[in-house]
């Protein structure tokens, strides 16, 4: 048997990508400075995070202007989109296993080797 932890996809199980996939699906396209405020991340960290995302191909970075001031915009890729619902498809696979598990945390059963 598989167990669902196999399946997490290490770029987007990590915090904050799975934060910024979160964040990002729930518009069209969300700006560099609120997923900075919001996942309470460094510039120079979040840049690190999205440089992965955008690697695999499940974020796209749009960079421009506002009035005067420079922006970068992050939206999801169809990729992306496949990617964040698998992610929590198998968490919900992994909880499902966690709370229907024969062995009860006040049991002191040994899991077979």
């Amino acid at each position: 048997m598989n167990h669902p932890a196999n399946g997490l996809d290490d770029v987007v199980h990590q915090r904050v990508r799975l934060g910024i996939l979160a964040i990002a699906h729930e518009a069209r396209r969300v700006e560099f400075g609120f997923l900075r405020s919001t996942l309470d991340l460094t510039a120079g960290n979040l840049s690190q995070h999205l440089a992965v995302l955008e690697k695999a191909g499940l974020v796209e970075i749009e960079k421009g202007y506002e009035g005067k001031r420079g922006r970068t915009w992050v939206h999801l890729t169809a990729a992306g989109e496949k990617a964040l619902r698998n992610e929590i498809n198998q968490l919900k696979r992994l909880i499902h296993q966690v709370e229907h598990s024969e062995h009860s945390s006040d049991r002191s059963g040994d899991l077979p080797t």
